[in-house]
């Protein structure tokens, strides 16, 4: 089984990395050369160590990673070091629980862990086991008795929440005072909350002072400490030491991991796209619960509120009282989140900029169809030339003997619908396609050319394999605009750097891809031991593979660079596979020859020029480029003010600074989104079908991104149209 999406199975935690957890709603997943979206499944239980069995669980790893990773890595010093810092930083990133009295406990064995790795041995991984289940019975108490008397928010103190940002607090008098300014921080922030719910005009509960607040927010943040406790001392050994194997397994590659046999078990399940809900995929870090997908087609992706990397704090039932989750097992928010069909649940979330929004779902079924391709026809007002519209969400493909699934056929159909309606040129969506079954990017690319090298794919010691399309029939011969973002990964890199090698296309998106050039595959550990008594081991998910375009550059880190870049809201952040620790590294490799003769490109500056020329009169792209801004600023800031006053004025100002980008798509005067005529019927046959549908009209009625790409799509229509006449 092969994978060349975007899958970060162990980069999913902030201050704690104790839990690996993952509940899937209504995830649709893929087996087989496919993507694979997000982190790991619930961890494996088991309180009674067992040396053997944790030394044959290192063993196979090391076996499996010297013998099968793409690059592997000498266990060596250097190595440990690495490891000994990964470890410490997934354990306690926040600082919140460790001293330089403890750090140097851990010193010692900095250099060491390679040695007791190769030896089966865990002395380190025990001692910081032993120093983690003393600071959290220390940390408690520190957090009880602060909560337990009111806090005065009248001096000028101020707290840094970004543990990386912070140094070890000398001894357990500093960190308990860095315990005190932390706290006082989620209270006073739940305080202004409240306040500023109470000014507003549609308030309609019992106006409370401050002195009542202060006292209703401590019970609050108490009892949030108190659950996420609760969780955390239920952590028993086994679950701790997947935490190192990871950190040991990170250090070859970010999408290295180790997957015990539940973790595998539930990945698996999160492929066959079996379960129900909201239509979101959630994660838990111990403390928060973070949206790492809103499933396309489900109830939250129709609402359209919810977005990957929102923060759900609250939870209520249809016009219930909200329920504070913060610190909760990722079971129990699921208990709170599921519901019966028709009903709707009401989630407070903290969006990436810092502000707070509450959202309403109606929970439904996630019909699996509205996870594949599908078309409309785009047009402008003034225009008579329709353009086709293809969205295509991921690179899907069913791999089991009865499956019949493969997006390639799909936008092969899709293809063929559009030019039954006579359109001019096509564009293709793969903004947040994480990427997918690589068989099928192969043969999709092949729609658009004669024939031709696609890609090339490098084992360790070998020569590249270049995979190629064969089929010298095209499909599409017309104009082709291929759209990407940073959500735009592996598979959807590929597709997007091939058609701009050639040529063929011009991709127009955000500042840069994701940037991921790796292919992992599962290595089941018990294939690798003789240990009959000590299995099942688990199973570790390896890098195996690199890809490289056809001019022999890498889209790893590089990710792909549009031909016409376009106003996003994170152009100015850091993202993508660069942000990982540890990535593989950008090479190249050499070219192989490619050409084609479908259709020539018309002059890319000409376009561009009138593009960055329309982009720069648009006034929602100028919004977009401002709240870029402001959304650098704010992952920057994470030192808050804990005078009340002060506070206060922040929050204001940071609400205010909100509200300006709160409705800022609209629909937009003049586009026209229609669906296809060979698609009515289908979509005409069902209710919620129907409703699904107008959403989707609605929001890409809205989406300036794309009703810039059709202008530029009609400069080159309307250019190719004037090389013809010469």
């Amino acid at each position: 089984m092969f994978f060349t999406g975007n899958f970060d199975p162990s980069k999913i935690f902030q201050d704690m990395k104790f839990s690996k957890s993952v509940i899937v709603f209504s995830f649709i997943g893929l087996t087989g050369i496919a993507v694979a979206f997000g982190g790991a499944s619930a961890l494996f239980g088991g309180s009674n160590p067992n040396p053997q069995k944790d030394a044959e669980i290192m063993r196979t790893l090391i076996e499996g990673l010297q013998r099968m990773h793409f690059q592997p890595k000498d266990l060596d010093d250097s190595f440990s070091r690495n490891l000994y810092n990964l470890y410490l930083e997934d354990l306690d990133g926040g600082k919140r629980f460790f001293t330089q009295e403890d750090i140097a406990l851990f010193q010692p064995y900095e250099l060491l862990l390679d040695d007791q790795a190769l030896g089966g041995a865990f002395q380190f991984f025990d001692i910081s086991v032993q120093r983690m289940e003393a600071a959290l019975t220390k940390t408690q108490g520190w957090y009880k008795e602060i909560l337990a008397n009111p806090m005065i928010f009248s001096s000028n103190e101020t707290v840094t929440m970004d543990g990386k940002k912070v140094n070890w607090q000398k001894n357990d008098t500093e960190l308990r005072r860095r315990w005190e300014l932390m706290l006082k921080y989620e209270v006073l922030s739940r305080i202004v909350e409240e306040e500023e719910k109470q000014k507003k005009e549609d308030f309609k509960g019992e106006q409370k002072s401050f002195e009542v607040l202060e006292k209703e927010s401590r019970e609050k943040v108490l009892d949030v400490y108190d659950r996420w406790y609760k969780r955390l001392q239920k952590m028993d050994r086994s679950r701790r030491l997947e935490i190192y194997l990871n950190s040991f397994t990170n250090i070859f590659d970010p999408h290295t991991g180790y997957y015990s046999p539940k973790e595998k078990e539930n990945f698996d399940i999160q492929m066959s796209g079996k379960l129900e809900g909201i239509g979101a995929r959630l994660q838990s870090d111990g403390e928060k619960t973070t949206v790492t997908e809103v499933v396309p087609g489900g109830p939250a992706w129709k609402q359209g509120d919810l977005q990957a990397k929102d923060i759900i704090t609250k939870v209520a039932q249809e016009d219930g009282i909200y329920v504070d989750i913060m610190g909760w097992e990722i079971d129990d928010v699921v208990s709170k989140i599921r519901g019966k069909k028709g009903s709707s649940v009401k989630l407070s979330v903290q969006k990436a900029d810092g502000s707070t929004k509450e959202i309403i779902i109606v929970r439904d079924v996630v019909i699996m169809e509205e996870g594949f391709a599908k078309s409309l026809i785009l047009q402008e007002k003034a225009a008579t030339d329709r353009v086709g519209y293809i969205y295509l969400p991921k690179f899907y493909a069913d791999f089991t003997p009865q499956g019949v699934t493969s997006c390639f056929e799909d936008v092969a159909r899709e293809i063929e619908k559009l030019k039954a309606e006579k359109v001019q040129g096509i564009i293709l969506d793969l903004r947040n396609n994480g990427g997918g079954s690589l068989r099928d990017v192969v043969k999709m690319s092949g729609l658009f050319i004669e024939n031709g090298p696609i890609v090339q794919v490098k084992s360790r010691s070998r020569k590249p394999e270049i995979m190629s399309d064969a089929d010298r029939s095209v499909q599409w011969d017309g104009p082709l605009v291929v759209m990407v973002n940073g959500g735009s990964a592996s598979a959807s890199e590929i597709l997007a750097a091939a058609m701009q090698d050639y040529k063929r296309a011009i991709i127009v998106g955000s500042s840069g891809t994701y940037g991921k050039g790796t292919v992992q595959r599962f290595l089941d550990l018990d294939q690798v031991s003789s240990q009959d008594d000590l299995k099942p081991l688990g199973e570790m998910k390896l890098t195996v593979q690199k890809f490289y375009r056809i001019t022999g550059k890498t889209t790893q880190l590089d990710g792909v660079k549009p031909d016409i870049v376009l106003p996003d809201f994170f152009n100015l952040l850091e993202n993508g596979e660069s942000e990982n620790q540890y990535p593989m590294s950008s090479t190249t490799i050499d070219p192989v020859a490619f050409q084609q003769s479908v259709y020539q490109l018309p002059d890319l500056d000409a376009v561009r020029t009138a593009s960055d020329k329309r982009v720069l009169k648009d006034e929602t792209f100028k919004k977009i480029n401002d709240n870029a801004v402001r959304l650098r600023k704010m992952k920057d800031e994470r030192t808050y003010l804990l005078q009340a006053d002060k506070y206060r004025q922040w929050s204001k100002r940071q609400r205010e600074e909100a509200d300006k980008y709160e409705d800022m798509f609209q629909p937009i005067e003049g586009f026209s989104v229609l669906n296809l005529a060979a698609d009515l019927p289908t979509i005409e046959s069902d209710t919620s079908r129907m409703a699904r549908n107008s959403d989707w009209l609605k929001d890409r009625g809205k989406d300036v991104q794309l009703y810039e790409t059709l202008r530029i799509m009609y400069d080159m229509i309307r250019l190719d149209g004037v090389a013809n006449k010469n």
